[in-house]
């Protein structure tokens, strides 16, 4: 399974309150967009620690490492593989 296969569900269904894939584009913006608020940045790091079982640091919880499916992606390349 791709970080995308595990990231995007988890955002349609908190953010969009939908499990349909078509409401959100992997390279849409998830933070200017207005999809995540602070607070859901927050629960979006918590998601990503447990699921890949890593620690993201606070230097790491930048706007560029969230702002899509794709940068969590490439956030998540970079720390775990894959």
């Amino acid at each position: 399974m791709t970080f995308k296969e595990t990231i995007k569900p988890f955002v349609l269904k908190n953010y969009l309150f939908s499990d349909d894939d078509s409401l959100l584009a992997d390279d849409s913006p998830l933070i200017s967009g207005g999809i995540i608020d602070s607070t859901g940045i927050l629960e979006l790091i918590e998601f990503i620690e447990e699921s890949y079982r890593i620690r993201v640091a606070a230097e790491e919880m930048v706007p560029a490492n969230f702002e899509s499916i794709d940068a969590i992606s490439t956030f998540l390349g970079r720390r775990v593989g894959g």
